[in-house]
C-alpha cells in the first residue's frame, strides 16, 4: 500500500510548475474532510475535468465513502471499466473499433496497445493493478438508468410514498419534499410550476400535504383520482371550485393519465425503488458507487428525475446524525441548466439547500461544468474547493474570477491579476486547486485514472456492463403477515350463524376496506397485543415496543401455540365491535369459545414475549459500540464505518498538529541562529538564509499547507540541514544551530515513523464491513410486559369469481 493511502486523503495528482512546464514527483493530497464544504470543477471540453471527476470518485470509493454520480453525458459509466490484471482481453470489448482502423490495427492489437498504455500510465503515477483491485473491492459499482432497462432500472413510484414521521415533523424538510415532488410532476407534463402563481402546483402540493400529513402514501393512479375528486374543498380562503373548476381539473388529470398510459412511461415504474439509502449502500451496508445515467432522457425527463432524486437525498440527509467527517458524495457531471443564475428550475432550490445544509451531515457535493457563465455564483459561494482547468473565453475567466473572489481565498487577500495570469497558463489535465482550507492555491497535474476511459458508453454497452456486473437490486422488505387464518385460505366450510362464546371473551372485527358485491364471511384467529419495555443500563437501552401477534386456535392437545404466531399489522384503534348484519362466519375451534382458555393464553403470551421476543443488538468489540434498538446489521455497519472515519480523522488531526508544533520550533531556532550571525560575512549569511527557507518551506508545505509528509519532504529537510552544516564549517557561531537542527530532525524522523505506524493502525481498524459482530440479547422483565388484550379477531373475506377467497 502506498503512503498516500494512509492519511485519509485523496491522491489527485502532483504539483505542476507553470513556468517550467514540469510536474513534480511528490503526490498532491486533498484532505477528504475538506470535501464536506463541497467542490466545483470548471473547465472547457478537453481540459480533463471528467478525468479529474473520475479520480475524485475513485479516491472516495477507496476510502469507503459512497457516491451517487449523476451522469448526463454518459462518461461516468467508465467507472465500471476496471481491469486489475491489465490484460488486453479485458480491454478488447471496450476499445473503439474506429480508432483501431484509423491507426491501421486490428481490434485485438489496439486492445493490447491500450492495455500497455494503461499499465505504463499507472506506473508513471506510482499506481498498479493492485490499486485497481483495491478500488473494486472497496465498493459496489452499478449503472442505474431511470426510464430505461439498459442498466438497472429505477422506479419512481416510491417517491409518492408518505415520508417518515420524523421528516413530517420537520416543517422545512416536509415543505421541501412536497415542493420537489409537485414541481417534478408538472415539469414532466411541461407545465410551468411556479409555487406562487401555478394553480396546478398549488392543487397538487395541497393534495400531497393532505395525504402525507395523515401518513397515507399515493401512487400515480391515486394522484389522478385525487385531482378529479380532491380530499380538500378549500385552498386558503377560496372555494376549490372557484379556484380550479372540476372541468379544468379533469383536463389536468387526463394529461397525467395519458402520461401514465404511454408505453414509454412503463419503464419509470420498474426496478429498484428510488431510495438514497439503497443508492449509497447495499443491503449489507457496503458502500456503493451508483452512476445514474440520464443521457438517454429528454430535458423534461431529466429535470423530473433529478428533482425527485435531490428531494430523496435531502430527506435521507436530514435523517443522519451530524458529523465533521465525509459521509457520502453527490457528484453531478454537468451542472448546466440545473442551477442557472436567473431562472428557477425545480433542481435549483434543491441544490442550493444541499450546498447550504449538507456540510453538517457530512454530505459533500462535487459539481462539474464547462459553462461557468451559466452558474449561480451566489450558490457556489458556499463551495470551499474550486478545481479550475483550461477556460475557453475571457468571459468565462472573468466569471470564474468573480466566483473565486466571492468564495474567499483561504483567509488571505485575493490577487485578481495574479490569479488571472495563472488561469491563462493552464493546459490539458492541469488544474488550479483553490481550497479555502489551505493558505494558498496550488497548480497540479491530475493523476492517471484507475478506470479505463474510452468515452461515453452506449446503451448497448451499458446493458452488457450491467449484465456482467450488476449489483443485487435491493428488495423491499416483505410486509407484515396478513391476518389470514388457514380456514379462510382453505375455505372448507362456512356457517351463517355467529358462534356463541363464553361471557367475558373480547372479540374485535377488522373493518371492511375493499368494496365489493359478494357476501362477507368472517374468519377468526386469536390476537395478542402488548406493550413491552426493554431496559438495560449496561447498553443504555430504555425503549418501548408494541407487539401484535396472531395465532390460529385448533382442536387438539395444544389448542394455541404462540411459537406459530406471526406479527400482523393492524391499527388497534380502528377495530370495530360489531360486524355487518348480513355477515357469515367461518368455523371456530371449540377451545376459542371458552373464556378460561384466553386467561391461559394471556399468561403464555407474556412468557413467550419475554423469552422469544428479546431485543437483539449487535456489538462491535473493536469500536466498543452497540447498535440502537431496531437498527439493522447493515445500518449498524454503516454507522460503525462513519464512526471509524471520524475517529481516524480526529487522530490524524492530532498527529498533524504535533508535527506543526515541531515545525514551528525548528523555524524559531533557525531564526535565533540567524540573529547570532547577522554581523558575519554576507556570503555565509546568505547560505544560512537559504537553509532556513528550505527547512521551513518543506515543513510548512508538508504540515500546514498541503498536509502531507512524503519521502521527498524528508529528503528536502535533510538537504537543508546539510547546507546548514556547510555554513557551520565557515562560521563556528552556527554550530549550535546545526546541532539543534540535527536533533530536531532526528526527532521528526522518529515521530514520522510513529505517525506512519499510528495511521496504519487506524487504517486497519476502519474496515467495519469485515468485522465479526457479536449479538446481545436484551430480554424484558415480566413486570415490564403489559398485555393489553388477548382476544378473538375476526377478518372479513369475499369469494371471488375464480372461487378463491380474498381479504375484504
Amino acid at each position: 500500500m502506498q503512503d498516500y493511502e494512509k492519511l485519509g486523503a485523496f491522491y489527485l495528482g502532483r504539483e505542476h510548475d507553470l513556468a517550467s512546464g514540469t510536474t513534480g514527483t511528490a503526490p498532491l493530497l486533498y484532505d477528504a474532510k475538506d470535501l464536506t464544504t463541497h467542490a466545483v470543477i470548471i473547465g472547457m471540453t478537453g481540459s480533463g475535468k471528467t478525468g479529474l471527476g473520475v479520480g475524485l470518485i475513485e479516491e472516495a470509493a477507496i476510502d469507503g465513502v459512497p457516491v451517487i454520480a449523476i451522469d448526463p453525458k454518459g462518461d461516468l459509466g467508465n467507472l465500471l471499466l476496471t481491469f486489475p490484471d491489465l490484460a488486453a482481453a479485458d480491454f478488447e470489448p471496450w476499445v473503439d473499433p474506429a480508432a483501431a482502423t484509423t491507426q491501421g490495427n486490428t481490434v485485438a492489437a489496439h486492445a493490447r496497445a491500450q492495455a500497455e498504455l494503461w499499465r505504463k500510465g499507472l506506473v508513471s503515477w506510482n499506481q498498479d493493478g493492485a490499486r485497481i483491485r483495491r478500488l473494486k473491492d472497496a465498493a459496489e459499482f452499478g449503472i442505474f438508468t431511470p426510464g430505461s432497462t439498459a442498466g438497472i432500472p429505477i422506479s419512481v413510484l416510491s417517491s409518492f410514498d408518505a415520508p417518515s414521521a420524523a421528516l413530517r415533523d420537520d416543517a422545512e424538510a416536509f415543505a421541501e419534499r412536497i415542493q420537489a415532488t409537485a414541481i417534478s410532476i408538472l415539469t414532466l407534463l411541461g407545465i410551468d410550476a411556479d409555487p406562487l402563481s401555478s394553480r396546478e402546483y398549488i392543487l397538487i402540493s395541497n393534495i400531497l400535504q393532505h395525504s402525507w400529513q395523515a401518513g397515507r402514501s399515493l401512487d400515480l393512479p391515486g394522484l389522478i383520482g385525487a385531482i378529479q375528486s380532491p380530499p380538500i374543498q378549500r385552498i386558503g380562503v377560496m372555494d376549490l371550485e372557484a379556484m380550479f373548476p372540476a372541468q379544468d381539473r379533469f383536463a389536468l388529470a387526463m394529461q397525467l393519465n395519458n402520461l401514465l398510459a404511454s408505453p414509454g412511461f412503463a419503464t419509470w415504474m420498474q426496478g429498484q425503488a428510488l431510495s438514497a439509502r439503497s443508492l449509497f449502500y447495499t443491503d449489507e451496508g457496503q458502500p456503493r458507487v451508483s452512476v445514474l445515467s440520464i443521457a438517454h432522457l429528454t430535458d423534461a425527463e431529466r429535470m423530473f428525475f433529478v428533482a425527485l432524486l435531490l428531494g430523496e437525498i435531502i430527506a435521507w440527509m436530514r435523517a443522519q446524525p451530524g458529523t465533521s467527517s465525509l459521509r457520502a458524495v453527490l457528484y453531478m457531471d454537468e451542472l448546466f441548466g440545473y442551477m442557472p443564475p436567473t431562472a428557477n428550475p425545480p433542481s435549483k432550490a434543491l441544490f442550493l439547500t444541499l450546498l447550504k445544509q449538507a456540510r453538517a451531515y457530512g454530505l459533500g457535493l462535487v459539481l462539474s461544468t464547462q459553462n461557468p457563465v451559466d452558474l449561480d455564483y451566489k450558490g457556489l459561494s458556499n463551495t470551499g474547493t474550486w478545481f479550475i482547468g483550461r477556460l475557453q473565453t475571457e468571459r468565462d475567466k472573468n466569471r470564474v474570477l468573480d466566483g473565486l473572489e466571492g468564495a474567499g481565498a483561504g483567509g488571505g487577500p485575493f490577487d485578481r491579476g495574479a490569479m488571472a495570469q495563472t488561469l491563462a497558463g493552464l493546459g490539458k489535465r492541469v488544474f488550479l486547486l483553490h481550497n479555502v482550507h489551505e493558505t494558498e492555491p496550488v497548480v497540479f497535474h491530475t493523476r492517471w485514472a484507475l478506470s479505463y476511459l474510452p468515452g461515453p458508453l452506449t446503451r448497448e454497452q451499458i446493458r452488457r456492463l450491467t449484465r456482467a456486473s450488476a449489483p443485487a437490486v435491493p428488495v423491499e422488505p416483505p410486509p407484515a403477515a396478513d391476518p389470514t387464518p388457514r380456514a379462510a385460505v382453505e375455505a372448507a366450510t362456512t356457517t351463517t350463524a355467529r358462534p356463541v362464546l363464553d361471557p367475558g371473551i373480547r372479540q374485535y372485527f377488522l373493518p371492511v376496506t375493499t368494496p365489493g358485491d359478494g357476501p362477507l364471511t368472517y374468519y377468526a384467529q386469536v390476537v395478542g397485543a402488548a406493550e413491552v419495555f426493554f431496559v438495560s443500563r449496561t447498553h443504555d437501552i430504555d425503549v418501548q415496543r408494541a407487539f401484535v401477534f396472531g395465532a390460529e386456535p385448533v382442536d387438539g392437545p395444544v389448542a394455541l401455540d404462540w411459537d406459530w404466531a406471526e406479527p400482523i399489522a393492524i391499527d388497534i384503534a380502528a377495530l370495530e365491535d360489531q360486524p355487518p348484519a348480513d355477515a357469515a362466519f367461518g368455523p371456530l375451534a371449540a377451545p376459542a369459545r371458552r373464556a378460561s382458555a384466553y386467561r391461559g393464553w394471556a399468561r403464555d403470551y407474556k412468557t413467550w414475549l419475554r423469552t422469544a421476543q428479546a431485543l437483539t443488538l449487535y456489538r462491535s468489540k473493536t469500536f466498543k459500540q452497540v447498535s440502537a434498538p431496531g437498527e439493522s446489521e447493515a445500518d449498524f455497519r454503516i454507522r460503525l464505518q462513519q464512526f471509524a472515519r471520524e475517529r481516524r480523522d480526529l487522530e490524524v488531526g492530532k498527529l498533524r498538529a504535533r508535527y506543526e508544533k515541531s515545525a514551528g520550533r525548528l523555524r524559531e531556532r533557525l531564526r535565533a541562529a540567524e540573529r547570532d550571525v547577522e554581523e558575519q560575512k554576507a556570503q555565509a549569511n546568505q547560505k544560512k538564509i537559504e537553509s532556513a527557507l528550505s527547512i521551513g518551506g518543506a515543513l510548512l508545505g508538508a504540515f500546514l499547507g498541503r498536509k502531507r509528509l512524503s519521502s521527498s519532504t524528508v529528503s528536502r529537510v535533510g538537504a537543508a540541514a546539510r547546507r546548514a552544516g556547510y555554513a557551520a564549517r565557515e562560521m563556528r557561531d552556527v554550530r549550535e544551530a546545526q546541532a539543534e537542527a540535527a536533533e530536531l530532525l532526528a526527532r521528526l524522523d522518529a515521530e514520522g515513523e510513529a505517525f506512519a505506524a499510528d495511521v496504519a493502525r487506524l487504517e486497519g481498524e476502519i474496515d467495519a464491513q469485515a468485522e465479526a459482530l457479536d449479538t446481545v440479547q436484551v430480554r424484558a422483565r415480566s413486570s415490564d410486559i403489559d398485555i393489553r388484550f388477548v382476544a378473538l379477531l375476526w377478518s372479513p373475506y369475499r369469494r371471488a369469481a375464480d372461487g378463491r377467497t380474498r381479504p375484504a
